[in-house]
């Protein structure tokens, strides 16, 4: 693969080429466009079917923290971005052209203002974003630090905070520290949207665990049985996990995988228990990360990025050697799938929005870096090329088509 400058990027990254040749061309006819967001601002990706050459754009928001970026799949050209713009903090920033312009919005997520004399609560940052369901155009949902659940109905202008969440989660017993923040705050994430009832939404919490409602959010429920608390041992607690990303299959929505702070699950609904597929993984590797993603065809097909989670917890590759990690059997058994990355002396993070994957066929897979490098697989997982380096750290990859 190679990179070619985009008059929009400024100094364009080391050009970075591969002569292997290409497999099967991918089946979307408009190309692959990759939204990346980072501690600098934000970037696109480029290219076309082959994904062999990637043009890079931006920055867009250029010296703001943007955590997350993006792209409506019921109006393709609308993206929004969860930017913390340094001095005037967090807001949310929307596209309707792809990112040609982009307009604030008018009320970002922020939590009502304390009673005279009381101390209220701030958005930190808007974390995480997630459009509704395909039945309600408009709709947007997004994650904060510290904990909240915003929704909008006008596309991402407005927001409201769904308070039945706070109250629900002030209602809980808080002496364990259930929910105490993560060295990056208490961070509100993986909102999913059932694909067949708009109303079915999960989300999950670091620290917190991971909840559920079936009515738009007035009600919910724990949804962490199975699920380790390493920091919390003795017993077994219906909430207080520290889920890092929760993902749904798109086939299969009653397939939620999640890689947790404390191993690599699975649940199949209507079972209310997580099964430990990570215990299937290398012991010498273990089950430790950030991200986690599945096949859109095929809810059996998972790959996670383990992370090293000993002693000190240091989050990079394990031994300096990073590694993708695939299963096609939900987590029975994993192939290690490292060919064409760093062999030694690569001390990778990879954070949990930091990993994503498109629709072609075959599936190629994308993952975003703490020292800005870029990799991709254009043969599901079977070999890797850097497409970009020198970026600001990469906290966020997603796939805005096809």
């Amino acid at each position: 693969m190679a990179m070619k400058k985009s008059a929009a990027a400024g100094r364009a990254p080391r050009k970075l080429s591969s002569k292997k040749p290409a497999p099967r061309r991918a089946s979307a006819s408009r190309g692959i466009v990759m939204l990346v967001g980072t501690r600098k601002g934000a970037f696109v990706m480029r290219s076309d079917t082959s994904r062999r050459i990637w043009k890079l754009e931006g920055p867009h928001h250029f010296g703001c923290v943007v955590t997350h970026v993006v792209a409506d799949p019921r109006e393709p050209k609308v993206w929004l971005a969860a930017v913390k713009t340094g001095h005037l903090g967090p807001t949310v920033f929307r596209t309707s052209d792809a990112g040609k312009t982009w307009k604030e919005a008018k009320n970002p997520p922020a939590f009502p203002k304390a009673p005279e004399g009381e101390q209220g609560r701030a958005v930190d940052t808007v974390f995480w974003l997630t459009p509704g369901g395909a039945d309600e155009p408009g709709v947007w949902w997004a994650g904060t630090n510290p904990h909240g659940l915003f929704r909008s109905e006008d596309g991402g202008e407005t927001w409201t905070e769904v308070t039945a969440l706070s109250a629900y989660l002030a209602s809980l017993d808080h002496s364990k520290e259930a929910f105490m923040p993560t060295p990056g705050g208490a961070i509100t994430h993986s909102i999913l949207v059932d694909p067949r009832d708009s109303a079915h939404l999960y989300v999950s919490m670091s620290v917190g665990g991971t909840f559920e409602s079936r009515d738009r959010g007035a009600t919910w429920k724990p949804m962490n049985k199975g699920v380790a608390i390493d920091y919390m041992p003795g017993q077994e607690f219906e909430y207080g996990q520290d889920p890092h990303c929760v993902v749904a299959s798109p086939v299969n929505p009653d397939r939620l995988y999640q890689q947790n702070h404390c191993g690599i699950y699975r649940i199949d609904r209507p079972s209310n228990e997580w099964i430990r597929i990570g215990k299937n993984m290398p012991k010498a590797i273990g089950d430790i990360g950030f991200v986690i993603v599945t096949h859109p065809r095929d809810a059996d097909r998972v790959w996670v990025i383990p992370m090293d989670g000993t002693t000190v917890w240091p989050r990079t590759s394990i031994g300096g050697k990073p590694a993708v990690f695939g299963s096609d059997n939900a987590g029975r058994s994993w192939k290690r799938l490292d060919r064409g990355l760093p062999r030694a002396n690569a001390w990778h993070t990879v954070y949990r929005q930091g990993f994503a994957c498109d629709t072609a066929k075959p599936l190629g897979l994308y993952f975003g870096t703490s020292s800005g490098q870029l990799w991709a697989s254009r043969d599901e997982g079977g070999s890797w090329t850097k497409i970009c380096e020198d970026l600001p750290a990469i906290l966020s990859v997603e796939i805005a088509a096809p």
